[in-house]
């Protein structure tokens, strides 16, 4: 994980969504990992990056996205520097 602006976004977004700590926002969390990271919390996590990033994630991405590193993949192919 780098140090850019965005990267802090990712894990902000994470962290507020799931209500946790930012520490525990790496690249290797993973969806139903935590008990914070439930179904429903995945479709949040997916509206706050929406609405962080600009940007509209198709439902193809919303169910590959089962980590912070792949919201990161996902970010980045729909034009967002993740």
């Amino acid at each position: 994980m780098n140090d850019s602006a965005s990267n802090d976004r990712v894990i902000e977004v994470f962290a507020r969504v799931l209500a946790i700590a930012p520490e525990r926002v790496t690249d290797d969390l993973r969806y139903a990992s935590i008990p914070e990271w439930d179904s429903i919390a995945h479709m949040s996590v997916v509206a706050g990056l929406e609405d962080a990033f600009g940007v509209m994630i198709d439902m193809d991405d919303v169910i590959d996205m089962n980590s912070v590193g792949k919201a990161r993949e996902i970010l980045a192919k729909h034009g967002a520097s993740a």
